[in-house]
């Protein structure tokens, strides 16, 4: 017998997984992390007029508000709801990929030595706060802890 999906979300299982991933994200890691991404995400956006290159480089600066945008609200999901939220925490590791990359593939041999240094730094950060939000204490993948 094949039940609909809706019957999946008053699971006990369910039920205690999402709090589990609560729990991690009310510990201290998770509330440091949860802020610095939301504070790289807004820089992100509003980079392009911190460094100066929104004028020169049109397009990595469009790249960045969206990225930067999509990030803020991201660790505002984190913050409020990460026990719903968690399986969207790989996305701002990539988005922190392609923030280090985006210099090169949007403005190629336009880049300046600002836009590139500023994608690369904010990239990184990003790339290591995804990585603390996709592994943060009593989420181990494939683990149950009680």
């Amino acid at each position: 017998m094949v039940r609909p999906v809706t019957d999946l979300e008053g699971h006990p299982d369910i039920v205690e997984l999402r709090e589990r991933y609560d729990r991690a994200s009310s510990m201290p890691t998770g509330y440091i992390a949860e802020g610095l991404l939301l504070l790289t995400g807004v820089y992100l956006a509003i980079s392009p007029w911190v460094v100066g290159f929104h004028g020169t480089q049109p397009n990595l600066a469009v790249n960045n508000l969206i990225c930067g945008i999509a990030v803020a609200f991201l660790a505002l999901a984190f913050a409020t709801a990460y026990g719903r939220t968690h399986g969207l925490a790989f996305v701002p590791v990539v988005l922190g990929v392609w923030t280090f990359i985006a210099p090169w593939v949007i403005a190629g041999a336009y880049a300046t030595g600002g836009s590139i240094a500023n994608n690369i730094v904010v990239g990184v950060i990003m790339f290591a706060l995804g990585l603390v939000m996709l592994r943060l204490p009593g989420t181990a993948t494939g683990r149950v802890r009680r």
